[in-house]
């Protein structure tokens, strides 16, 4: 059964849709959304991620034996710093997205409520003689969010619960050490995305919130920063389906060290990489806003009356109006003419049964020439002949 977070209680808090049936409630506004957008990248804002999971790591071996897991090289991952890494499976499927933060004596993984239990029982089940112990703290752990523009202060003060703060700041502002990009844009939106991932008891909440109640600072529901994040075409778990690789996000530029060691899925990063081409790539749409409808995730991008992909978020900015962001084949023209579907609710906000078709322009993210990076020449068959 879910339960309510304690932000609910401050005014004008409206509720979103769990993230599971037994999760946290969190609020999705407090009465307007365009205006908690500003103040959220403006760095005004807190955002209550209280509904997400958080698992940790302890002993010695800890970030060798997550280096050795995972897409990113975090094996000298120093006390305080972030990142961000993928767990695959063996054919380079995106499993988990986790962000992580190391405190000199225990590694904190963010992640998405339904990560949290089968990502702590996989790793569990990874020690075998490494000095490793592995625990989903969510009961007991909290995190929330905010933007942190050159100049913001933070407006929450973290948990340091072995002397470091527990801080995670997103490295997709920036490509990273070992990353590629594969958006070929000159500014990239994710360098105005500077987010921010801050760990608080969980039963701090309560006294927290009535400092925001009064005045300690303003406060921002989730679908200000789904806007803010889609904006920045920043993927997350909710992105991912059960075919989804890491190259078709644009996932290299943060989340992947394409030269460290072994680790699982490896093999397929470095084959699309080099010599192949992700099979679906990430768009950002620019959705007609005449009918104001938002096509909800998992729905269908059409182009010519054909399925050619499928809407993974969407929301309503503060300055772009309108977007979502889709995955889509690579095959699919740049400049096609798209629409998608949206339900139409009743006056009551009640499904009716009734989709309108949204017309919609994508902005390139991944282009469909991504990968295939190591350029190697294409060599004749035996016995063909040159024309």
């Amino acid at each position: 059964m879910s339960t309510e977070s304690a932000f609910l209680s401050l005014p004008g808090a409206v509720a979103g849709a769990p993230a599971s049936p037994d999760g946290v409630v969190t609020a999705a506004h407090y009465g307007d959304p365009v205006s908690e957008q500003r103040m959220l990248a403006a760095g005004r804002a807190i955002v209550d991620l209280s509904d997400r999971g958080v698992v940790t790591v302890t002993g010695d071996d800890r970030l060798r034996w997550l280096d050795s897991l995972t897409s990113q090289a975090v094996g000298q991952l120093a006390p305080g710093s972030s990142a961000e890494t993928l767990l695959l499976d063996p054919q380079g499927r995106l499993e988990h997205s986790i962000r992580l933060l190391d405190d000199g004596t225990t590694t904190w993984l963010l992640v998405d409520a339904a990560q949290a239990a089968p990502l702590a029982a996989w790793l569990d089940r990874m020690r075998f003689m490494m000095r490793v112990e592995v625990a989903d703290v969510s009961a007991d752990w909290a995190t929330l969010g905010q933007l942190q523009p050159e100049g913001a202060r933070l407006l929450v003060s973290a948990a340091e619960p072995n002397g470091t703060p527990l801080v995670w700041r997103d490295p997709w502002v920036e490509v990273q050490s070992g990353g590629w990009q594969y958006a070929g844009v000159e500014t990239h939106p994710g360098a105005e995305f500077p987010a921010v991932e801050l760990l608080v008891p969980r039963d701090s909440l309560p006294g927290l919130v009535a400092g925001l109640g009064a005045g300690l600072a303003h406060v921002a529901g989730s679908l200000a920063l789904d806007a803010l994040r889609i904006a920045a075409w920043r993927p997350r778990q909710s992105d991912v389906d059960e075919r989804s690789i890491p190259h078709e996000l644009d996932w290299l530029r943060s989340a992947v060290h394409l030269s460290k060691g072994c680790y699982r899925g490896q093999e397929t990063v470095a084959k699309v990489h080099n010599l192949g081409h992700p099979p679906r790539r990430l768009v950002m749409l620019h959705l007609d806003g005449t009918l104001s409808l938002l096509p909800a995730p998992g729905s269908p991008v059409l182009s010519g009356g054909a399925e050619v992909g499928r809407v993974t978020a969407a929301a309503r900015h503060h300055d772009l109006g309108p977007i979502a962001l889709a995955v889509v084949k690579r095959s699919l023209p740049v400049d096609a003419p798209l629409v998608v579907t949206a339900e139409v609710p009743g006056d009551d906000g009640a499904p009716t049964g009734e989709t309108a078709e949204i017309a919609a322009a994508q902005e390139v993210v991944v282009p469909p020439e991504a990968g295939a990076t190591a350029g190697v020449p294409r060599i004749p068959r035996l016995g063909a002949v040159r024309r």
